[in-house]
């Protein structure tokens, strides 16, 4: 059986099959509702029904209060619908989101790289391309680890058979210490995607400011090779932060991409460099290499901003500090099972 569901301000109609919950219909069909854990636990995805019969699912008590239930209102990464239904969900329609829906795809493991002694990556045939926009993500499903994870795509859009992911090893986490200590040549993988909002606003105006940190650098460098390979004419500055020059990987591939762009600059950071002593870069954390490289004078730029919570928000109040407005700035945190999050990264593209 399957019932139709409206979603509403946008209009939108999707096509959700008995026992398919309206998260995952909706994405499958390249409309977009906000989400974050995609499991009933952190209340992003709650939508109003208007109309119809919906289950409720087995959403989190604290994510989603007798009251609210009561006043009909569900988890749409819960939710299934038993009728045709109506819901009203908070959407913020983005001119420059695309909508490529999720799709299933199988991945071979073409090669496996040491990137820095944390952080590995992992190139992956696809049985099909995937269309995505620079910036976006995959789920990954690892043998013997419930629950699929997470990862950004650092390979650009025209790159759209071979994926490229850079998986930093978090101590404790089944699925990348499997992926690190057990994962080989010739493995196949399942793959689903693309999912998040995280991707240049090409349709805004201003020079562009990446800031990144760890296998944070995925995102940005998708977006780089992405803006690069369009010739993109802006001002695109990448600020790159690392603990020490063996935690910085891909260094090679952004000074060689500067050289060849007059319009691009790469400035890499280390914030412990005592070991480093033929370090001759910016010593400091990475948001005080843009405070310095810019004077503290961010206006008229867009910066988005990819790496762990603690730099994020240390990003943002420099980039605030230095006069940039947050209707510019857009990020992605990386959360792992060490920050409580079950060793997902935020499916949710948060603007601050």
């Amino acid at each position: 059986m399957t019932y139709t569901v409206t979603v509403e301000p946008t209009g939108a109609e999707i096509e959700v099959e008995e026992g398919q919950t309206i998260l995952q219909a909706a994405l499958r069909q390249g409309v977009w509702l906000p989400f974050a854990c995609g499991h009933g636990t952190c209340a992003t995805c709650k939508v109003q029904v208007l109309e119809g019969d919906v289950e409720v699912g087995d959403a989190s008590p604290f994510a989603l209060m007798d009251m609210e239930r009561d006043e009909g209102k569900v988890l749409a990464c819960c939710a299934t619908v038993e009728s045709d239904a109506v819901i009203e969900a908070d959407i913020d329609v983005d001119e420059d989101f695309l909508g490529y829906p999720v799709e299933d795809f199988q991945g071979t493991v073409t090669k496996l790289v040491d990137l820095s002694p944390t952080i590995k990556g992992v190139h992956l045939k696809l049985d099909r391309p995937i269309q995505f926009q620079a910036g976006q993500y995959i789920n990954l499903s690892v043998p013997g680890v419930k629950g699929a994870r997470a990862f950004s795509l650092a390979n650009p859009p025209s790159a759209a058979d071979e994926i490229e992911l850079h998986i930093r090893h978090v101590p404790g986490g089944a699925a990348t210490s499997y992926i690190h200590e057990s994962l080989k040549v010739g493995d196949e993988l399942p793959v689903s995607g693309p999912y998040g909002q995280f991707f240049v606003r090409s349709s805004q105006p201003g020079n562009l400011i990446f800031i990144a940190g760890g296998s944070g650098l995925s995102s940005p460098q998708s977006m780089i090779l992405d803006l690069l390979e369009q010739g993109d004419t802006r001002e695109i500055t990448l600020f790159q932060g690392a603990r020490n020059q063996a935690e910085l990987y891909n260094a090679d591939l952004f000074t060689a991409l500067a050289e060849q762009h007059p319009n691009f600059t790469y400035v890499p950071a280390l914030s412990d460099a005592s070991e480093d002593s033929n370090w001759t870069g910016f010593k400091g954390f990475v948001h005080e290499a843009a405070q310095a490289h810019f004077d503290n004078r961010f206006a008229d730029h867009k910066a988005y901003l990819c790496g762990p919570p603690p730099m994020i928000d240390a990003a943002i109040t420099a980039l605030m500090q230095g006069r940039l407005f947050e209707r510019d700035i857009f990020m992605e945190k990386f959360i792992t099972a060490a920050d409580g999050a079950d060793e997902q990264k935020s499916a949710l593209f948060r603007k601050i």
